[in-house]
């Protein structure tokens, strides 16, 4: 499927809410047709101590832009290889200059993911990874990253958990915004209510993940597309794996870059957690030195 171009539609609480382009014009139904805790501690190669203040999605695309740059937004899937590398690699990308970080919660059911993504999140819950242990390890975390971290879920666990006592937790978290791939039309005022109260940006998205050789130049026409029809960030992910891929896209005018499978597929397959976190910091300076 082509590369997916997401928006940040800004409202007063920056309030998004998730699209995909597999369901017939915005989701009309639920099923569809731009994130195990160990107690091992590992030395991350760039782990920080202390964080400025985080600022959310919205702030951060609005100074970027601000300063004419492109924001880069790289995408991990929580628990594999394991939380406590998870922890780590959260580390490694914020030091490395990364804007926004978008944490996928690894779910039985993943229909807006590629391969890539579907066995790191298969693997993740293979090991006993869930929304509690993922909490207790972002409660950690989060005070030590300066950037805003977004999380991808699907619905199903949202609901399970109540959809007002989940914003909350979330917001309790130190999460910023809130991917949901598969939220039905009808309930997206319910979760956009639910987000504003607790200031949890929401972001719409078209497409299934997926690292490909080359990004389609449909998605310039796309991207432009979107554009003229918002003033809102737009960031384009899904099929951008190089330095050369992030280059094209913020020279077609994207606001952002999402970067995921690749990112994934890098710490899912290295021989350790210790050299996947070292390849992980060496992937993320080449991309980020590529943006403008």
């Amino acid at each position: 499927m082509a590369a997916t171009v997401a928006a940040l539609k800004s409202t007063t609480g920056t309030c998004f809410h998730q699209l995909k382009k597999s369901d017939a014009h915005f989701l009309p139904s639920r099923r569809p047709g731009s994130v195990s805790v160990r107690t091992l501690r590992r030395q991350s190669p760039m782990a920080t101590l202390t964080a400025a203040p985080t600022v959310g999605l919205a702030q951060t695309f609005s100074n970027l832009k601000s300063q004419g740059k492109v924001a880069f937004i790289p995408y991990i899937t929580a628990g594999d290889p394991d939380l406590s590398t998870t922890a780590e690699a959260l580390k490694v990308l914020d030091k490395c200059g990364s804007d926004i970080i978008e944490l996928g919660v690894p779910y039985s059911d993943p229909l807006a993911d590629g391969p890539v993504i579907q066995a790191a999140a298969t693997r993740s819950l293979a090991r006993g990874t869930n929304f509690d242990s993922i909490l207790s390890m972002l409660k950690k975390v989060v005070p030590e990253i300066s950037a805003p971290i977004a999380l991808f879920t699907y619905y199903n666990p949202i609901l399970k958990r109540g959809i007002g006592q989940f914003m909350s937790t979330v917001k309790e978290t130190g999460i910023h915004g809130l991917v949901v791939p598969d939220v039905p039309l009808e309930e997206t005022e319910l979760l956009r209510k639910e987000a504003l109260k607790n200031n949890i940006e929401l972001v719409s998205s078209i497409g299934v993940t997926g690292a490909r050789a080359s990004v389609s130049t449909k998605v310039q026409t796309l991207l432009q597309d979107i554009k003229e029809a918002t003033t809102k960030p737009v960031a384009v992910g899904f099929g951008i794996s190089s330095p050369e891929h992030v280059q094209l896209v913020a020279g077609w005018g994207a606001d952002g870059v999402i970067v995921g499978s690749a990112m994934v597929k890098l710490l899912g397959e290295a021989k350790s957690p210790e050299e996947g976190l070292l390849e992980l910091e060496k992937f993320t300076k080449s991309l980020k030195a590529a943006l403008p």
